[in-house]
């Protein structure tokens, strides 16, 4: 008989700072009447009490137990805006993962605040592929030669990695990010991100000649990425990953998404758990001798209020309340609300406090849900519905500093997530929608840079014959309009891009290639990132200091609270042939 290995995991990632539970919508069919579900689902009280109780029956059974975070703690909530990390550091510790990979957003704001952060957590900080061998170590915030940091071996070439006992066997944890990371983040200049695959390979086979079978990646990469990951490289026990914000699992009687959970690349599973610590990853996965996955069991558990709210076109009453509740609670990953007492109260006494009057100021009253999504679709053909307003605000806003400005031009990554019906409130903007507090830069640029830029953003958005870095940089803007047909060779796909004539919003003139024109945009995509480059080539670009991104749009919102009447104006400026590649 085969003798096997049984290892108890728990998993998150992206969780950007959401402490709190999330607001989160379904799509229930009850017979014949469709009714959506408002809830609050995760939390880091609540995934700190399935975490122990998952820790509990694991040691009652004598199975190793790890807890894995896929990276991407930083950014997305006012917890993070306003306490720079240090929230971040101290409610992790008390969640107390085994290790976490570096995300692109834990380098948002470079080494420094990635090294505080390094400092305050009693956890490994994986990073197998970044080379800190060339950092400055007399620079202040400095990364390299942290001891809880596990960067890439510049003289060995391979990545270091986290050694834990399993059974009579041992278990290898190695961290690998995206290599891309100066393309999407801002790490210090002296540091540099090695081929993610390439330095995979080299360290499983270090780790295989030294007797060690039994490996897991944390990765960074993204669900495709991870996939090719496991294609190429032989040998990678189990994948456990981040960035895509993938929710993996069955619920379509949630209305979400159909993913299989642990799909399998190459005898390698990957499993990822979602976004904004909505839900948490729980699995039992056992192992054969030679570290292959025999079989996988567990799935992505959503943890919700017992109280929601239902809407529908009908009226609902108490027996529909009544039957969606039971219909959630038959739903084989759905969860209530229990939570951890200790974390609970940490939130609420140490941390809440200080952002309350964000949350009670209210900028703008929504009249209907405002859907972001990066890439368009055939459901959202002009792609978000909140993104061509951040462009329209900070075209507006800069407009008033500098007559000069013609046209707005933003990436869809610098939105974060949808804007629901009600009240905006000024810790939705800050620490939700906008957490990025970008300077905008204006710069004057010829047309010919302009095609090049928006042309060579959305190839990235869409790995159209280049290798991408995902769906954030697709282009929003405002001012300009533009035309793009996947299918024409490289550098002739945006065929058409047209200037609106300025006061007015249904005139418009093409763009001329040699003609100068003044535009604006946050410093992160006016220094190139995510397919930029061309903006580059901009004959000044100068930093608005005074307006930041999220600055922008509250003066805007501030201007014209009630956006019902905006809502009937049509700024959906972008467009673009049916077939994007």
């Amino acid at each position: 008989m085969t003798q096997s290995y049984t290892l108890s995991l728990a998993h998150i990632n992206d969780t950007h700072s959401n402490f709190e539970p999330c607001r989160v919508q379904f799509s229930l069919n009850l017979g014949q009447h469709k009714l959506d579900v408002t809830s609050h689902s995760g939390g880091y009280a609540r995934i700190g009490h399935h975490i122990t109780k998952a820790r509990q029956a694991a040691a009652q059974t004598n199975t190793p137990f790890v807890f894995l975070h896929g990276g991407d703690s930083f950014q997305g909530t006012l917890y993070f805006s306003h306490f720079k990390g240090k929230a971040n550091a101290h409610l992790l510790n008390l969640l107390a993962p085994d290790a976490m990979v570096i995300g692109n957003h834990d380098i948002d704001e470079g080494n420094a605040r990635l090294a505080e952060f390094a400092k305050q957590i009693d956890f490994p900080l994986l990073a197998g592929n970044m080379d800190l061998s060339q950092e400055d170590l007399n620079k202040p915030g400095c990364l390299r030669g942290l001891p809880n940091i596990l960067d890439y071996d510049h003289e060995q070439k391979r990545a270091k990695y986290l050694l834990k006992p399993f059974h009579d066997k041992t278990l290898a944890i190695v961290g690998i990010t995206l290599d891309q990371m100066k393309e999407i983040a801002r790490p210090d200049p002296d540091t540099h991100f090695v081929d993610a695959i390439a330095t995979t390979a080299r360290t499983i086979e270090h780790l295989k000649n030294q007797g060690i079978k039994h490996i897991i990646v944390l990765s960074h990469l993204g669900l495709d990425q991870d996939k090719r990951l496991a294609a190429e490289v032989e040998g990678i026990s189990l994948i456990v990953g981040g960035h895509t914000h993938t929710l993996q699992g069955d619920f379509r009687a949630l209305g979400l998404s159909n993913l299989p959970y642990g799909e399998v690349i190459n005898n390698t599973p990957i499993v990822h758990a979602g976004k904004y610590a909505e839900v948490v990853g729980l699995a039992e996965i056992t192992f054969d001798a030679e570290g292959k996955v025999l079989n996988l069991k567990g799935g992505n558990y959503f943890m919700l209020d017992q109280h929601f709210i239902l809407s529908a076109n009908t009226a609902v009453d108490n027996q529909d309340y009544q039957a969606v509740r039971q219909q959630l609670s038959q739903h084989p990953n759905v969860l209530w609300d229990d939570a951890d007492a200790d974390i609970d109260g940490v939130i609420r006494d140490i941390y809440k406090p200080a952002i309350a009057d964000m949350e009670n100021k209210v900028l703008a009253l929504v009249p209907k849900n405002l859907v972001h999504t990066r890439l368009p679709s055939k459901a959202l053909p002009h792609g978000s519905e909140i993104a061509p307003w951040v462009s329209r605000s900070m075209f507006q806003e800069a407009k008033l500093v500098d007559p000069r400005v013609n046209f707005a031009l933003h990436n869809a990554g610098g939105v974060r997530q949808s804007v629901a019906q009600g009240q905006l409130t000024l810790a939705d903007v800050m620490g939700q929608l906008l957490p990025f507090e970008l300077p905008l830069v204006k710069y004057e640029i010829q047309g010919q840079f302009l095609y090049q830029a928006l042309e060579s953003a959305i190839n990235a958005a869409t790995n159209n014959s280049v290798r991408g870095t995902g769906a954030g940089s697709f282009p929003y803007t405002y001012g300009l309009r533009y035309y793009y047909d996947g299918r024409r060779p490289l550098g002739e796909r945006l065929f058409r891009l047209e200037m609106m004539q300025q006061d007015s919003q249904s005139l418009w003139y093409p763009v001329e290639p040699e003609s100068l024109y003044v535009g604006v945009s946050t410093s992160y995509t006016a220094a190139g990132k995510e397919g930029y480059h061309p903006l580059l080539q901009a004959r000044w670009q100068e930093s608005m200091e005074s307006l930041t991104l999220p600055q922008a749009f509250i003066r805007f919102l501030n201007r014209s609270p009630n956006l019902s009447d905006l809502l009937s104006q049509h700024v959906h400026y972008t467009s673009h042939s049916q077939r994007m590649s």
